[in-house]
């Protein structure tokens, strides 16, 4: 129950972040965002831990699966990130939730988990209901489209990383190395996109951070107490989030096909 608890609290809460993002980038460009996102992460978790977890501020146990699993979140960020400044929220993350389908067949390939039929059936019938609330009708297939379904590739092997650090490092350690190593790569960039941002866009960026950092705590922790396939259905909860999100930042009313 642990586990269903805190996963379904991430699902909750990381929604926050893609409305927050989806409305910032439509005025600053959508790598400052993703800037904001991972440098404040940073001067969130890094002063929180020192000051009252400082014992779990160790050096890695698997320096390599912390970094891969770094990049993958950080790809996946930027490419979710670039989708909804171009497509509807339900429409890229519905093109994202080829994650869960990608996450049990890894469980069982790379995690060597054992997935049985239920698990299949939860997480088939979990890509239907997101279909249906979207009914497939895209126009055109274009770079934006491409960019979710990428980043759901991405954000599959990122929870499959997280899964296999879950015994080793400290959620914590885990979330601040996530946070530095997306600080250090958008920073890279920085030059070619930056515009300094006014007193409200600071404002929702440290909002956007802390909505990520917490969610994505919350993520890392499910995953000591279950494993990797079994959470991956849960993972369909974030699309009742983001209706709440739809509806209230973009006056987005859910439909007929919505509710169903």
């Amino acid at each position: 129950m642990k586990a269903v608890f805190f996963n379904l609290l991430a699902w909750s809460i990381l929604p926050i972040m893609d409305g927050l993002a989806k409305h910032l980038s439509s005025e600053i460009h959508v790598l400052e965002v993703v800037w904001g996102r991972y440098v404040f992460m940073v001067l969130i978790s890094v002063p929180i831990t020192f000051i009252f977890f400082r014992k779990h501020l160790t050096f890695p146990k698997n320096l390599t699966v912390q970094f891969l699993r770094s990049f993958f979140l950080f790809l996946s960020t930027v490419l979710f990130f670039y989708a909804i400044s171009i497509l509807p929220l339900a429409d890229s993350l519905t093109l994202m939730f080829v994650s869960p389908i990608l996450v049990t067949l890894l469980a069982a390939i790379v995690l060597k988990e054992k997935v049985d039929f239920k698990r299949w059936i939860a997480v088939i019938m979990g890509f239907v209901g997101a279909l249906i609330v979207i009914r497939p009708g895209f126009s055109e297939f274009n770079f934006a489209t491409l960019a979710a379904i990428g980043a759901g590739f991405s954000y599959a092997l990122y929870i499959i990383s997280t899964r296999k650090l879950s015994t080793l490092d400290h959620p914590l350690l885990t979330l601040i190395f996530t946070g530095l190593t997306g600080a250090v790569l958008i920073s890279l960039f920085l030059p070619y996109f930056w515009v300094m941002p006014n007193l409200n866009q600071w404002l929702l960026l440290i909002g956007l951070a802390t909505a990520g950092t917490i969610g994505h705590f919350f993520l890392i922790v499910s995953f000591i107490y279950a494993e990797a396939s079994k959470l991956a259905p849960l993972a369909y909860f974030e699309i009742v989030t983001n209706v709440i999100i739809g509806y209230y930042f973009f006056s987005d009313f859910p439909n007929l096909w919505i509710w169903i």
